[in-house]
């Protein structure tokens, strides 16, 4: 039995009830006169908030099989998240806490992978998530649901929903046929105060809305998933009514008020800080979904001039967020008096034995998985100098998308046209080792669970494609000295949004501006036809606008699959059985100036 196991009480979410009130554990003490003159009754208490925990339990990475490190020494994982929560625990009572995730909690790692897909969660007496199982001994109550929530469809993510022990939120997501919520929208905690009346907690659940296009496959026509605004200013009006005290959002949304998207869908990706901004009777926000620190960050309500305190505790569980309230007791209610955010660093503290114990054996399931030999390479391949030069280990990327593409589209209307195929550099401490590969290597090249599609693209589409995947370098004078760590992300772009298609040949001019960089672009040798059909092999992210590509999002689709990217280069590794970049690498694109090769 999991420790500090909670039920969540209520109605049946899926016919939109959403409401739960849980009492606290804590003992009351005897309520302090009310005579006059004396002080007014106060109340504090601590919401500790995380986010984007990605399927991390340990401080493990399965992609190097060893510990996680990075430039700046975090730490990742719930079993740390989990010292620091017994450490407030224990500083503030834990009856004065709650516990709470802001989203994107089953995917990202090979041990969430593993348990959806290896041993999944749904089979027949199947096992129990390895992150139900550690977010249900750490004890939190209450998770909004985060867009990577349904990578692997709804009836995993229902199974993981059943098997947590606290209400997964989502007030803006919606049965398609009903309109009404498909999860609980919110979920009401009880405090028990030394006062007597106890501290009404309302806990709302917003999600992306980018979802309807990412997942589409996964969703369409099951769900759907409105602004987070709009559903903001239709529950916490009726939050309020219900008595809540203190009204927090859990938001898997970032707070800058942009989206990746462009105008795929008529929301907002990031609107955690137009939610604060205009719904009034919010508290506090707890931020997800962008994968950033904000210890704390104070935007005004333009209707009440109420400041609305923001925090965003990183990613993976590096950082746990504080949310302290400082309470008073006024003509019969309390009301909240303070509130603050800042943020604990996870590398500060060891991993929960209690945690660790409780999942030794599904980890090392997955190590054993990960080191699983699938072939051998004739060479070393790596993504160390990728973003700037086109490599073999990145080719192996595209080759394996086209194919599999081309083998779709044979017998069909579409078998004529040339597949193109664009990659990214992912990662840049990918390698494919010279001799025996494993499951670790070939999927560490795609640490994300895109899965591929097909989009028709003329020749013109295509050449406008790459300008905008071009502006991901500094523009640099010929003649002028280049420092490759100083050359790329350009205006913070990303290296998983710079993009290289396979198929063609071209050549990007740093020297000059963005927007007239390509040129040289050729087909089979000849200067592309800008009215030619070709098929551009995408992964399903770019393709539903993610990173808010030109063309691909609007383009006709004439093929896509469920299957992760990474699975099929697993299983194309496989069925080769040896991996030879003499057989399929090539340099389709060369940095240059003034037509000098830049390397």
């Amino acid at each position: 039995m999991p420790l500090n196991r909670r039920t969540f009480l209520g109605t049946s979410a899926a016919a939109g009830a959403g409401a739960a009130i849980v009492g606290g554990s804590a003992v009351p003490a005897a309520a302090e006169g009310r005579g006059h003159g004396r002080p007014p009754k106060r109340y504090s208490f601590t919401v500790m908030g995380t986010t984007d925990l990605h399927g991390n339990v340990f401080n493990w990475d399965y992609f190097t099989d060893a510990e996680f490190d990075d430039k700046a020494h975090n730490d990742v994982g719930l079993a740390k998240i989990s010292t620091l929560v017994d450490q407030v625990r224990e500083e503030k009572g834990r009856q004065n806490t709650l516990l709470i995730d802001a989203g994107d909690t089953i995917q990202g790692t090979q041990l969430s992978y593993y348990y959806a897909k290896i041993d999944p969660i749904t089979a027949k007496r199947g096992p129990v998530h390895p992150m139900a199982q550690a977010m249900n001994a750490i004890g939190y109550d209450a998770a909004a649901l985060g867009n990577h929530e349904f990578n692997y469809g709804i009836p995993v993510l229902r199974k993981f929903e059943e098997q947590c022990d606290f209400p997964l939120l989502g007030a803006n997501a919606l049965d398609a046929k009903t309109l009404r919520p498909a999860f609980a929208p919110y979920v009401i905690k009880k405090l028990r105060t030394p006062h007597g009346p106890d501290v009404r907690v309302a806990i709302l659940g917003l999600t992306n809305p980018g979802i309807a296009i990412w997942d589409k496959a996964n969703v369409s026509g099951k769900m759907v998933f409105p602004g987070l605004e709009e559903q903001a200013a239709k529950f916490v009006p009726r939050l309020r009514s219900m008595g809540a005290d203190v009204v927090i959002v859990s938001a898997h949304s970032g707070s800058s008020g942009t989206s990746s998207y462009g105008d795929q869908v008529p929301y907002v990706e990031n609107a955690a800080g137009l939610v604060a901004e205009q719904v009034p009777g919010i508290d506090a926000i707890l931020v997800g979904h962008a994968h950033l620190e904000i210890p704390e960050y104070f935007v005004e309500n333009k209707e009440t001039g109420k400041k609305v305190v923001l925090s965003e505790p990183l990613k993976w569980g590096q950082r746990l967020t504080l949310f302290d309230f400082d309470l008073v007791w006024e003509k019969g209610r309390w009301v909240v008096e303070k509130a603050g955010s800042r943020v604990l660093n996870s590398n500060t503290v060891g991993e929960d034995p209690e945690i660790t114990k409780l999942l030794a054996d599904e980890h090392e399931k997955v190590v054993a998985y990960v080191n699983q030999v699938i072939g051998t390479s004739a060479a070393e391949m790596t993504t160390a100098e990728a973003a700037w030069k086109d490599e073999p280990i990145i080719d192996l990327i595209s080759v394996v998308q086209a194919e599999t593409v081309k083998a779709a589209l044979a017998g069909g209307a579409y078998e004529a046209l040339p597949v193109l195929s664009q990659a990214s550099c992912f990662s840049r401490t990918a390698r494919i080792p010279a001799g025996e590969v494993t499951i670790k290597d070939a999927a560490g090249l795609y640490p994300f669970e895109n899965t591929l599609e097909a989009r028709l693209l003329t020749g013109a589409q295509i050449r406008e494609y790459l300008e905008f995947s071009a502006r991901y370098y500094v523009q640099t004078a010929a003649g002028a000295s280049v420092d490759p760590a100083a050359l790329t992300n350009a205006g913070g772009i990303p290296d998983y949004n710079y993009d290289a298609v396979w198929g063609v040949t071209y050549d990007i001019d740093i020297a000059k501006p963005v927007g007239s960089r390509i040129v040289n672009l050729s087909f089979e040798g000849e200067p592309i036809d800008p009215a030619a059909q070709f098929v551009l092999a995408v992964n399903n992210y770019r393709a539903s606008g993610g990173g808010n590509f030109p063309h691909v999002p609007g383009a006709q689709q004439v093929w896509a699959n469920s299957e992760e990217i990474r699975n099929t280069i697993i299983s194309w590794v496989q069925a080769k059985g040896s991996v030879d970049g003499a057989e399929f690498a090539s340099v389709g694109w060369r940095l240059t100036r003034d037509g000098v090769p830049v390397f």
